[in-house]
């Protein structure tokens, strides 16, 4: 039999779940009447969820501990991996309109082995959700002075309605709120370089507090494998990669444009994040000693502070964190719902809907947020990027190796069960 329906026909799928505009076709690739975005919007859309502050926290901490050299090499070698990785995964997902499951499922994990693959994704997109919204509650906790419980609840709450309606609303969302993130995640780092150069080579020069040398390789390994926790961004990406339209001769150029730029072209901007969440980290060391200086909404508020006055400083600090916590959770709760959908329905037969592993997948990252996770950032990104890897790489082995370049299996992904 050639491949099975990517909706499989033994699942059974009650009349609440049959609403698939609503849904985003959970279980099967998105069919060509409703991959209405162009090129632009849908790359925009799934850069949208490279806005998350947690880019800035790694950083800051790979560089506190491995010295700025060090942490340079680490970012850099995670980012080559992750981008020549991503390539044909994002390639895939855009010339076959499928997500990262299915692709899976085709490159020799087959449906069951899928099943644990997408358990693992949907562990990505809880514990970086649990990430984020940390930091959004930080930042409500300096500005508004709202306990910590709290603003873990507000965070969480905050992005049901949005991650409901799917992409027709994170396309809305993403667009409209990318320029003003922008703004105000470069503006201050500009203002600060520009007024004090000096800082520049006082952090190429610092050696970080790890007992390190300046160039150690242990250092650029260790620290590369907390970057390297991050090589799962590709499957969000690929959940909105997979709307692509379909590629012509008139769109080819706008087309390749969209699929490097939003499928591996995010790690650049994450990199750039990085060294720029090192740099702000080693600022904030030097200049308010006791502060946290892993904490972005901390860097933030300190830069603002040299570029404005107090009050309006600290507004805009805790504008960012909120925009950058909306634009990135909205993503992880619904690539996670898609994850978990999938997963629970192999397994049960039964499908209940994208709507209620939303809910299930906020609940466990609130549950997460609740016991502090943030404060043991860097072991568990660290334990989770051997998952990872070892998944994120093989299949993308598979597709070059075995598909392209030996031609061992077909080019067209297969779903037999």
């Amino acid at each position: 039999m050639q491949n099975q329906p990517m909706q499989d026909t033994f699942i059974e799928k009650p009349s609440s779940a049959a609403n698939e505009t609503l849904e985003d076709y959970t279980l099967r690739y998105a069919p060509y009447s409703f991959r209405r975005w162009s090129p632009k919007v849908v790359a925009i859309t799934a850069l949208g969820g490279i806005a998350y502050l947690a880019d800035f926290s790694i950083g800051a901490s790979i560089g506190m501990t491995y010295g700025t050299t060090n942490a340079i090499f680490s970012i850099l070698f995670a980012a080559l991996i992750i981008f020549l990785t991503g390539l044909p995964l994002a390639y895939y997902a855009a010339r076959y309109n499928i997500d990262l499951d299915l692709i899976t499922r085709g490159a020799g994990f087959g449906y069951f082995g899928s099943v644990l693959t997408s358990i693992i994704f949907a562990s990505f997109t809880f514990i970086f959700f649990a990430l984020e919204g940390s930091i959004m509650a930080q930042g409500l906790l300096l500005g508004l002075g709202i306990p910590l419980w709290m603003g873990y609840l507000i965070s969480t709450i905050m992005v049901i309605p949005l991650v409901i309606y799917g992409m027709k609303a994170l396309s809305t969302l993403q667009v409209w709120t990318t320029p003003i993130w922008l703004i105000l995640m470069i503006g201050p780092v500009a203002y600060l370089i520009y007024q004090e150069p000096e800082l520049v080579s006082q952090f190429a020069a610092y050696a970080g507090n790890g007992g390190f040398a300046a160039i150690d390789v242990a250092a650029i390994m260790l620290g590369a494998g907390i970057c390297l926790s991050l090589i799962m961004q590709i499957g969000e990406q690929i959940d909105y990669l997979r709307f692509m339209p379909a590629k012509t001769k008139e769109n080819s150029k706008a087309w390749w444009i969209a699929v490097i730029s939003a499928g591996p072209g995010w790690v650049i901007l994450g990199a750039i994040k990085q060294i720029i969440g090192a740099f702000l980290g080693f600022y904030l060391l030097t200049k308010i000693p006791g502060v946290d200086s892993t904490e972005p909404v901390q860097q933030f508020n300190a830069a603002f502070h040299d570029m404005l006055p107090g009050w309006f400083a600290l507004t805009l600090a805790v504008i960012l964190v909120v925009i950058s916590q909306i634009k990135i959770n909205v993503t992880n709760a619904y690539s996670g719902s898609l994850a978990w959908t999938s997963a629970y329905t192999r397994i049960s037969k039964h499908y209940p809907g994208r709507i209620v592993f939303v809910l299930v997948n906020l609940a466990i990252a609130l549950a997460l947020m609740e016991g502090n996770m943030f404060a043991v950032l860097g072991k568990i990104l660290g334990f989770y990027s051997n998952f990872a890897i070892a998944w994120v790489v093989v299949v993308a082995t598979d597709i070059t190796v075995n598909k392209y370049l030996l031609k061992l299996s077909p080019k067209e992904p297969e779903y037999r069960r």
